[in-house]
């Protein structure tokens, strides 16, 4: 069986050029609230964990000193490379890296961020453990993520959905279990917000295997009416649409 990390490396590698101009990855209204939680100061340090195509590098790239953006699949970082150059950014630096075993000493960045990437991190105790050993004294972690609100049956379904889109995926996390696991790293939470986007079934669908599409659509088509209400789900221009829950959260190390 492979482990989450191994199939990041496969999916994403298969799908790194989409994330290039992914409406999801692209959207500017979190990328503005992501730099705004992170309020980067011009001096800073900073490391971007799986990066992807960059886009969070980018947008924190004219606030910052340096930036540094790891990401686990050298095709996502290729095409990161290729918007350095398009774009002229000379302060991101990108590099291979597994967010496990961070290559950088104790208290190396002012400001880490970390944007649609830890539901599938094997370990998430460590990597916020390696995140928080990197930051300096005062510094700054801020994540964006998938998420599920507090119930029970959303939780379920929507992590069960995700499982047929991306096989790495592990646990969309609830804002809940965020603050504690921040907390418990002795992190202070400085502020939380979730969000809510209606999307499209094709969101979860593209790209995956039929077997898998057929998983989705037998979920979907297999909920009651209040479990339907639940998730959101609904036509939009004749198309199935749902809910996806986010959490964008940032918090200081002592």
């Amino acid at each position: 069986m492979r482990t989450p990390e191994e199939a990041a490396r496969r999916v994403f590698g298969q799908r790194a050029a989409t994330y290039t101009s992914s409406a999801s990855h692209t959207d500017a209204e979190v990328l503005a609230t992501v730099v705004r939680m992170s309020a980067p100061e011009p001096h800073w340090s900073v490391l971007d964990v799986a990066t992807g195509a960059g886009h969070t590098a980018f947008a924190l790239s004219p606030h910052a000193g340096s930036i540094t953006g790891i990401d686990l699949t050298p095709e996502m970082l290729a095409e990161a490379r290729k918007l350095v150059e398009a774009r002229s950014i000379t302060n991101v630096r990108l590099c291979l890296a597994d967010i496990h075993h961070l290559p950088f000493a104790d208290g190396s960045f002012h400001l880490i961020t970390c944007r649609r990437a830890a539901h599938h991190f094997s370990s998430i105790g460590l990597a916020l453990k390696e995140m928080k050993r990197a930051l300096r004294a005062g510094g700054r972690l801020v994540i964006d993520d998938r998420s599920v609100p507090e119930d029970d049956f959303v939780d379920q379904v929507m992590n069960q959905l995700d499982r047929c889109h991306d096989e790495s995926h592990v646990r969309q996390y609830r804002p809940s279990e965020w603050r504690r696991m921040l907390e418990d790293l002795g992190l202070f939470v400085e502020e939380m917000a979730p969000y809510t986007r209606h999307r499209p079934l094709s969101a979860l669908t593209a790209g995956v295997s039929q077997e898998n599409v057929q998983r989705i659509h037998d979920l979907l088509q297999g909920l009651d009416r209040a479990e339907r209400e639940a998730l959101n789900v609904g036509e939009v221009h004749g198309e199935t649409h749902l809910n996806h829950w986010f959490v964008t959260v940032s918090a200081r190390k002592g």
